[in-house]
Order: C-alpha cells, then sequence, then structure tokens
C-alpha cells in the first residue's frame, strides 16, 4: 500500500444571520463594509519582502473578502433561478496565526459565507462557526485566534444584514 487514509468525525456548529432587507441591499452593504484583499501582500512575499509584507497585514482590516462565486448562476443548468453568491472571507495574518501551528487548519482559512436567497425570498447568510471547524485540531493558540474570528465575521455579517 501506497497511501494511508484516516477519518474522522467532526461537530460544527452552523450558523444562520437572517435579514429583512432585499438581497442586493446586504451584497452592498458587505461589500462596502469589507474590502478586497490587497494581491500585493502576495507578490511581496512572492519575492521574499515577508517583513514588508507583515507591516501591511497588520495595518489592514481583520476582514477581508479573498473571492466570490455567483453560486445561484449554477443552479441554472438544473432549472433554477437563485440569487446565492459564496464568498471567502478571512485575513491571510490571521490565517498565518493557526496554520503555523498546524497547517491542516488552512483546510478552513479563509472561512466560506453564503449569501443567498431562498424560494420565498428571504435573505440570509450561512458559514460553519469557525471555532467549531478549527476547533477539532484541540490547539489551544489556534482556538484563541478562532474566537477573535468568530466575532470580527459574525458582527460584520450582522451589519451587513442590518
Amino acid at each position: 500500500m501506497t497511501h494511508q487514509l484516516s477519518m474522522e468525525m467532526i461537530s460544527v456548529e452552523h450558523v444562520t444571520i437572517r435579514s429583512n432587507n432585499p438581497f442586493n441591499v446586504v451584497k452592498t452593504k458587505l461589500e462596502d463594509l469589507l474590502a478586497r484583499v490587497d494581491d500585493g501582500i502576495f507578490m511581496l512575499l512572492r519575492y521574499g519582502e515577508d517583513e514588508r509584507a507583515l507591516r501591511e497585514l497588520e495595518a489592514a482590516p481583520p476582514l477581508t473578502i479573498f473571492s466570490f462565486r455567483g453560486h445561484g448562476a449554477l443552479l441554472a443548468i438544473a432549472g433554477f433561478r437563485r440569487r446565492a453568491i459564496q464568498y471567502d472571507i478571512g485575513n491571510p495574518l490571521t490565517a498565518s496565526k493557526m496554520t503555523r501551528h498546524r497547517i491542516s487548519a488552512g483546510l478552513y482559512a479563509p472561512v466560506r459565507v453564503l449569501l443567498r436567497e431562498d424560494d420565498e425570498g428571504a435573505v440570509a447568510f450561512e458559514y460553519d462557526r469557525p471555532i467549531s471547524v478549527f476547533g477539532q485540531f484541540g490547539d489551544e493558540q489556534i482556538d484563541v485566534v478562532a474566537k477573535q474570528l468568530d466575532q470580527d465575521l459574525q458582527s460584520a455579517l450582522e451589519a451587513a444584514a442590518s
């Protein structure tokens, strides 16, 4: 055998934050609240400018949008029309504070958040709570960072939903 496979069951807390606002209002508020990640950081790292990248990351906001995908459009192949956007939200410095202890934490950083509208037009954010997914590693140093990420993410999404 040239490989090994292991599996472990973990418990995850799923969060839903509902909004009374229309989809486009919530989307706009979120994208106004959270800037896009500065790709220049990755260029600095690529060229060995680690100290400069660190200084810029320390001055950056606690959360940014890494990327987003129009997931609702995908449903058109099944004959449905829905508005849903998947966002990757996080902070490169925050991610490094966890992955330095367990590289596997990179599986969950940045955090995936879904902004969706259901059949009745109800709008909500959904995501898996960071402390629950990062908690599987059983590392106190990761948990401290994940708890802060939890608070920052919930606050940002509640602000966008309000």
